[in-house]
């Protein structure tokens, strides 16, 4: 008596855990795309004046030919998933042999998709870590959906030929690599780069080793170009207020992205609140009355938006439609 041999859990499994994660990922990223495409911050925990998601979303990395990068891991991850579960819907017995052939066709598909987008999130994490210095829960648990799809996709069925699989991930993998340089080989630059570029966004920094005044903090030392400026016209327009303290860094950055001329109008037209007691411009009882826990805080709309905001995210949160052409990030 010949016994059969049992197929092992992880087989039987693997497709609809993959497509299960693939589906996380599609919800996570969908979010993320409609909340940049609307203009609006995502919901993100983070401690106040830290890097966050919406540092990330808001940087030169979160955008790609123009649109959201989110809207492109939507996309692969949508493809992942009708990979996964595409063999699964032919069940009749008549139809063995073409649910067979789209079962080895997809295997190779999700190997290759699933290789790629491991290698693309681990140049992000790469880049979270290193140039934006953010925590993003969203774009961590990503790059775990990514690692978790390509091991599934090794470990989900039985390969003939290991050899081929290592083969194809090199070469996905540098096709990926030189792929991914390519389209951030601008963003790269700049960020690499000493010297500003007319019409490029140039990363700001400051010394935080000299002594901040507690009149207005430490010197503003970057010029506003006109998108600066206008921007700030509008949200004196739109009764936004920013609740600071002199002696907060990050408070001093946000100053820094909107340059010295910008900032004025800003303060000027009582958009900033200083919150420190022991400043001579400090109001805080209006920063109590507000519930101000953190600084930078923005107040728009009635909505809070804590830390350091990016101008091109202030600009989407006010529904800003002048020049975008905002000379610093963060």
């Amino acid at each position: 008596m010949i016994r059969r041999r049992s197929t092992p859990w992880i087989h039987k499994w693997s497709r609809p855990l993959i497509g299960a994660i693939a589906g996380c990922g599609a919800l996570t990223t969908g979010y993320l795309t409609f909340e940049k495409l609307s203009g609006r911050s995502a919901s993100c925990v983070a401690e106040a004046g830290a890097k966050g998601c919406n540092d990330v979303l808001s940087s030169p990395w979160a955008t790609v030919f123009g649109q959201p990068l989110a809207l492109f891991g939507f996309l692969a991850y949508i493809s992942m998933l009708i990979l996964a579960f595409a063999p699964l819907a032919i069940n009749s017995d008549e139809s063995k042999n073409i649910r067979k052939s789209l079962e080895n066709v997809t295997w190779w598909l999700l190997l290759v998709g699933a290789i790629a987008m491991s290698v693309f999130s681990g140049y992000l994490m790469y880049v979270l870590a290193s140039q934006i210095k953010a925590i993003c829960p969203y774009c961590i648990g990503s790059a775990l959906f990514s690692l978790s799809m390509l091991v599934l996709t090794v470990v989900g069925r039985d390969w003939e030929d290991i050899g081929q699989i290592l083969f194809t991930g090199v070469i996905v993998g540098m096709v990926t690599i030189i792929g991914t340089l390519g389209v951030y080989a601008n963003v790269n630059q700049l960020n690499n780069s000493t010297v500003s570029t007319p019409g490029k966004p140039e990363r700001i920094s400051f010394n935080t080793k000299a002594q901040p005044n507690p009149e207005f903090g430490w010197e503003i030392t970057t010029t506003s170009g006109e998108a600066e400026i206008s921007l700030a016209r509008h949200l004196v327009d739109q009764g936004a207020k920013e609740y600071v303290a002199y002696w907060c860094p990050h408070c001093h950055e946000q100053k820094l992205l909107f340059g010295k001329e910008a900032a004025k109008i800003l303060k000027n037209n009582n958009v900033q609140v200083e919150c420190a007691a022991d400043s001579p411009n400090g109001k805080p009882e209006l920063c109590q009355a507000a519930k101000i826990q953190g600084f930078p805080s923005w107040i728009i709309n009635g909505t809070i938006y804590s830390g350091v905001q990016n101008l091109e995210e202030l600009a989407k949160i006010t529904g800003y439609t002048g020049s975008r052409n905002f000379k610093y990030f963060r």
